[in-house]
């Protein structure tokens, strides 16, 4: 759906380069008078990161405490640089409004990565 691109496209314009705690939490408006039956909303959330946990220590031997730690920080880490952004157009002409949705992710790159005590910009290794 063409209008759905659009919208995405403008969103990605709007927020990509900063930092992902100036994306709004939700937005919503109309197309205007040129698509009076169409309206659009946007919600972000935090990236939600996989327990890792709980599979590192079922395989053969289980997981040292110093791998669980890293794990644990890269979570923490990927969940404060990643938003999960969700774009939807609503068809409102029918006698049920319809949904067309699209998701994508935008990534702060310049939150620095800490990982057993040592920090770098931009997330690069000790």
């Amino acid at each position: 759906m063409a209008l759905l691109e659009r919208k995405m496209a403008e969103i990605d314009l709007e927020y990509r380069g900063k930092p992902i705690d100036s994306i709004d939490e939700e937005k919503e408006d109309d197309f205007g008078s040129e698509y009076p039956q169409y309206r659009w909303k946007m919600t972000s959330k935090k990236f939600e990161v996989p327990n890792l946990s709980s599979i590192m220590m079922s395989k053969e031997g289980g997981a040292n405490e110093m791998l669980m730690t890293v794990i644990q920080q890269l979570s923490d880490h990927l969940g404060k640089t990643i938003k999960e952004v969700k774009v939807t157009v609503i068809y409102t002409g029918s006698k049920k409004p319809l949904e067309y949705s699209i998701v994508t992710y935008f990534v702060d790159y310049n939150k620095p990565l800490s990982i057993g005590g040592a920090s770098a910009p931009g997330g690069a290794g000790p």
